[in-house]
């Protein structure tokens, strides 16, 4: 076969830059990037990666089920549930023991946005076909800090036939306590350092290595975010116990009796969180339309089943700037595994699949 030819049938790796105009903007990227989506064009597959925590891509099913039309009113649903400034553990910058006096300075306050982003289902990285008629959100929920919008960088990867090239099981080990996370890159556990090896050893230049909870793991789940301590272990349970519990916070002073007791606070957030969706539901003229009847369900539920939280998640297998190939994640970007009930035993078992891209 010609050189040209071999060329021409490697993955075409196309750097993305956007600059958020509002703290949540809604990005459709094939016509925000028809040139680079041009450029890949003749590829009948796209991989969509994000390198952040609080910016990525709505599942594919998803917004089939939504249609795209009502994607902004899905996740101004999630930005209700999680308001600015309800009072997150994350946001008290003093008790952040990672950062520095520098840092603290700077740092945005944005749990809500992580929450959101874990709650709706929102990824790193997913794959679409290459059809100009697919359309592709890019979702970013914490993209303007006090008035100066954030760089936000994506990867947009052509490529034809994506191939199965190994698999492995690992025990991920877990607490006794009924609501935890584990973050699949503490070195104590060895998870990713197993995972890491598996990429490597298998010499894949371009790929996906999708990381899936075993069939038999019940009430658990797996998201890429930060891993931050206040964030996991205090507001992500607490929403685990009450999905309610910061909208309540945030709403109290206009809950329909200003001197209810705390114990009645969430009984009147119910009230008051389903109220204001039925407003914006009317303004948007999305009464009786898939969104109301996707957030009614979620609301009938239990509160972990509230969360669009996924059973798998894919990392980006590609080379890195010292020009090994491995796993490709954004500065604080960690798999994450969440549950809400108790394992059977102090384990949970997932099944790591490394494909390459061709």
């Amino acid at each position: 076969m010609p050189q040209h030819n071999l060329a021409a049938s490697k993955p075409l790796d196309v750097s993305l830059e956007l600059l958020p105009r509002s703290r949540f903007d809604l990005v459709e990227l094939r016509s925000h990037f028809s040139a680079e989506h041009e450029a890949v064009a003749s590829f009948p597959h796209c991989l969509y990666w994000s390198s952040h925590t609080t910016a990525g891509f709505l599942d594919r099913s998803l917004i089939n089920r939504l249609t795209p039309a009502h994607v902004p009113s899905y996740i101004e649903a999630f930005r209700r549930l999680f308001p600015e400034g309800a009072g997150y553990e994350h946001d008290r910058l003093e008790r952040r023991d990672d950062l520095d006096p520098q840092q603290r300075e700077v740092e945005p306050k944005n749990a809500d946005s992580h929450l959101a982003f874990m709650a709706g289902g929102l990824r790193a990285c997913v794959t679409h076909p290459n059809r100009p008629g697919e359309s592709v959100f890019f979702v970013d929920l914490d993209g303007v800090v006090d008035g100066r919008p954030r760089r936000r960088l994506a990867r947009l990867i052509g490529f034809r036939e994506e191939r199965v090239v190994r698999k492995t099981r690992i025990e991920v080990p877990v607490s006794g306590h009924p609501i935890d996370s584990v973050n699949l890159k503490d070195p104590r556990l060895g998870v990713y350092e197993s995972l890491s090896e598996f990429v490597a050893s298998s010499g894949v230049g371009k790929g996906r290595l999708r990381i899936v909870l075993d069939p038999t793991e019940r009430h658990s789940a797996l998201t890429v975010n930060e891993y931050e301590t206040l964030l996991m272990k205090y507001d992500l349970a607490e929403v685990l116990r009450n999905p309610l519990r910061f909208f309540a916070e945030k709403s109290r002073h206009a809950l329909a009796n200003p001197r209810a007791v705390p114990a009645k606070t969430i009984g009147y957030a119910k009230y008051d969180f389903v109220r204001v969706l039925n407003q914006s539901l009317d303004t948007l003229g999305l009464r009786g339309s898939i969104v109301e009847k996707v957030l009614a369900r979620s609301l009938a539920v239990p509160a972990a089943r509230f969360f669009r939280m996924q059973r798998s998640v894919s990392l980006l297998v590609s080379e890195r700037q010292d020009g090994s190939n491995g796993i490709i994640e954004g500065t604080y970007q960690s798999p994450i595994l969440v549950q809400w009930q108790r394992a059977p035993r102090q384990t949970r078992v997932v099944e790591a699949t490394l494909t390459e891209l061709r």
